[in-house]
């Protein structure tokens, strides 16, 4: 086989039909849409139209909530930072952040950051600069003579507010 012979099993793709061509065509005149109603025009809008009855989406109970504010974290387990390390993909002597451990193919998305968890075994003394660690898997780095470093949190916009009401009423009490 040569890159040249490199092609498609016959079948695979399939080139569209061509509408509104003409009679000969076999799909000219109403380009298989039928004749007339809503459905033949352009702009159709019919999904979930179910002929002026309450349409099924809207009758079943909705369940839930999704959280627009949540964070996204890209969630790493220790135990695969183990086995990164050990196969040499990460170096434990260097800082691992979000993006070494991109690198070595583990914190996939997380647009806010990496979280580190404990499930697994870690032995390795390295140190971590993340967003997020849970308590065990900060103890266990600990155990393991490592460190763990978080950003400072900055303060919210309600704290901001807050303070600048403060310091508002300082100014005033002042004069």
């Amino acid at each position: 086989m040569k890159l040249n012979e490199i092609r498609d099993n016959d079948g695979a793709r399939k080139g569209r039909m061509r509408v509104g061509r003409g009679i000969g065509s076999g799909k000219g005149k109403t380009a298989g849409r039928g004749q007339k109603g809503a459905k033949a025009r352009s702009g159709v809008s019919i999904n979930g139209f179910e002929g002026g009855q309450m349409p099924l989406h809207m009758r079943i109970p909705k369940r839930g909530f999704n959280n627009i504010f949540a964070k996204d974290y890209a969630e790493v387990n220790l135990g695969l930072v183990q086995k990164a390390i050990d196969a040499g993909k990460l170096d434990a002597s260097a800082v691992i952040d979000h993006a070494a451990l991109q690198a070595a193919g583990l914190g996939r998305g997380g647009k806010d950051g990496v979280r580190l968890l404990a499930k697994g075994e870690f032995t390795a003394k390295a140190s971590f600069a993340v967003t997020g660690v849970s308590k065990g898997a900060l103890e266990a780095v600990q155990k393991a003579g490592g460190t763990v470093t978080l950003p400072d949190a900055a303060p919210s916009e309600h704290e901001k507010k807050t303070a600048r009401r403060e310091a508002n009423k300082a100014a005033r009490a002042a004069k």
